[in-house]
């Protein structure tokens, strides 16, 4: 009974969230029938004692609190800013987040205040700025509001909701800077991104691009200064998410390190693999995309590492709606969110299941589990990837098997790199020079597979139906004597 309450709780705060995203419902009937379940409840545990009709009236509940919540998020950008759209203007605010370098510019999301009302731009400006995170800066420019884009995949990116999931309204483009004031952001977050842009600092002076722009990416997420051609041979290969903050990626890290202190109590290798999350989350910034790949990530090597998988998958499923609750835009506009949370699903439940197909591979420094996690993740994202980017790479499995064994080994001697390098910049040179060699490596494996001429299409038109049919067969699958028994008993 207790079970059957938790899912009601979960699956019915989930799914108000999710149909709220799509469409506006009436806050009142909302309300009402929020009231009318509450009251349900009473009766069926008071005076009816029906189990069906508590879970179902918990259920309705947990709906209407889901949409209610995303009413509440669901805010309009304020009405002071929207009459000086489209034209030119000054304001000054703060620099709330790290700086996004990119390879032609850096854009700055900036905090800004008018009387009573406050809202977020996303500002860009030249490269030769100097600018920070904390940073009072008075901006001039014309003020814009963002629009869906066509992706080269041929998909409809809803730019829109991407921002506002994150409290961005408006954008402005190259705007005219002036540095007003320092020091005005977090002082723990302030920390975080000082220690981030050292490393960063020292180890591009030991490692060359382009190799160094992938170590950031792997040991940072900073994906961002890749050349166009570069990001597109990643994408066409289906390895970009190796440079990017995935729950995946650091579940594999984490677990290449429980695995190399096996000879340890499990205790001891599982908290290694944890401590080794900790740092990556802390070097990119502790950011809200980080820490959710850091939770994931947790969470799949706990069950990995302990093989209580219904009781992580309990975790898991808690965990997902307190980001929901959190930020109720994550469920269906964060891409990241949805990527972590499916691969997270497949490292726990599906991989055991692959893993008795890969017994000709040797457990040497857990190169079988490495290779089982990889596939089983690539398989089971792989639809909601197709239908999402309208990208399928027919080279992804061979590219990810050849490069992922050896991405933890490059990311530890990277973190090595930038570490030996605060303190001295000869200590880091040895690190720097194998790190170099394993990341050459790696290019050239992203370079050779994405220049086949099958290595990838797009599918701009992959069916939603399609998608849903199979994640269904993967969820009965997986769990289909369980949802049978819960249902029967």
């Amino acid at each position: 009974m207790r079970d059957r309450v938790f899912y009601a709780i979960c699956f019915g705060f989930a799914i108000g969230v999710f149909i709220r995203s799509f469409l506006s419902l009436n806050l009142y009937l909302i309300i009402l029938l929020g009231i009318i379940s509450f009251f349900l409840i009473l009766f069926f545990v008071l005076v009816s004692r029906d189990n069906l009709g508590i879970i179902f009236s918990v259920f309705v509940l947990l709906f209407s609190l889901g949409v209610l919540r995303f009413h509440m998020a669901d805010k309009s950008a304020p009405v002071v800013f929207e009459s000086q759209v489209n034209k030119k203007v000054m304001f000054s605010g703060i620099i709330i987040d790290d700086p996004d370098k990119r390879e032609n510019n850096q854009k700055l999301t900036v905090e800004i205040k008018e009387g009573e009302e406050k809202t977020k731009v996303l500002v860009t400006v030249s490269l030769d700025e100097v600018l920070k995170y904390g940073d009072e800066i008075s901006f001039t420019g014309v003020l814009e509001k963002p629009e869906n884009f066509i992706t080269d995949q041929g998909k409809n990116f809803d730019y829109i909701n991407y921002l506002r999931k994150d409290g961005i309204h408006y954008l402005m483009n190259y705007a005219d800077i002036e540095v007003l004031s320092q020091n005005n952001g977090n002082l723990i977050k302030n920390a975080l991104f000082f220690i981030k842009n050292k490393f960063l600092e020292k180890m591009n002076l030991a490692i060359h691009p382009p190799e160094s722009l992938l170590m950031s990416g792997l040991i940072l997420g900073e994906k961002s200064a890749f050349s166009e051609e570069l990001r597109q041979s990643f994408i066409d290969t289906g390895t970009i998410h190796i440079v990017a903050l995935s729950g995946f990626n650091i579940t594999i890290v984490a677990e290449w390190v429980m695995k190399f202190f096996t000879f340890l109590p499990l205790n001891f290798g599982i908290s290694m693999g944890i401590l080794a999350i900790s740092l990556f989350v802390l070097m990119t910034g502790a950011g809200s995309t980080g820490l959710r790949a850091g939770l994931m990530a947790t969470l799949a090597l706990i069950a990995r590492a302990t093989g209580r998988n219904y009781d992580v998958g309990r975790a898991l499923i808690l965990a997902g709606v307190a980001m929901i609750s959190l930020n109720p835009f994550v469920l269906v506009f964060d891409v990241s969110f949805q990527l972590s949370f499916i691969a997270t699903v497949a490292v726990i439940f599906f991989a055991p299941r692959v893993e008795k197909y890969f017994l000709w591979v040797p457990k040497t420094f857990g190169l079988r589990d490495i290779i089982a996690v990889t596939s089983a993740a690539y398989i089971f994202v792989l639809p909601f990837v197709v239908y999402k980017m309208g990208n399928l790479s027919l080279v992804a499995l061979p590219a990810n098997i050849l490069i992922l064994p050896l991405i933890p080994l490059t990311m530890f001697l990277g973190f090595l790199t930038s570490f030996f390098g605060v303190i001295w910049y000869g200590l880091s040179v040895p690190f720097g020079m194998i790190s170099y060699w394993l990341l050459h490596y790696e290019l050239f494996v992203v370079d050779f597979f994405s220049k086949l001429p099958f290595a990838s299409f797009a599918i701009p038109d992959f069916p939603l139906m399609l998608t849903i049919l199979i994640y269904a067969y993967f969820i009965y699958m997986l769990f289909g004597r369980s949802v049978k028994s819960w249902f029967l008993n």
